[in-house]
């Protein structure tokens, strides 16, 4: 089963070595356009992967993503009132 996963953006200066990151984790996209890779690995070793990741001389930025810190619960959220009538309506 996997644990908890944080996303890592590694901004490259070419693609040739982005088949390499797979060994640090799972890559999930991969940008030709922006040269950018999208690579999940667990949130523990994040620290450690992102260090190594960045030492290597293709890697132009190493990013992680804020997703599992952020609040997915929302306040004060107001339906809008034209939906609000439909469901009344049984549309």
């Amino acid at each position: 089963m996997l644990g908890q996963r944080q996303g890592i953006i590694v901004w490259l200066y070419s693609l040739k070595q982005a088949k390499m990151l797979r060994r640090f984790g799972n890559v999930h996209y991969v940008s030709k356009r922006l040269k950018y890779v999208v690579l999940y690995c667990d949130l523990v070793d994040t620290d450690d992967i992102m260090s190594k990741i960045s030492s290597y001389s293709f890697v132009k930025l190493v990013e992680p993503s804020y997703k599992p810190f952020l609040k997915m619960e929302f306040e004060n959220s107001k339906p809008d009132k034209a939906k609000e009538y439909d469901y009344k309506m049984g549309i």
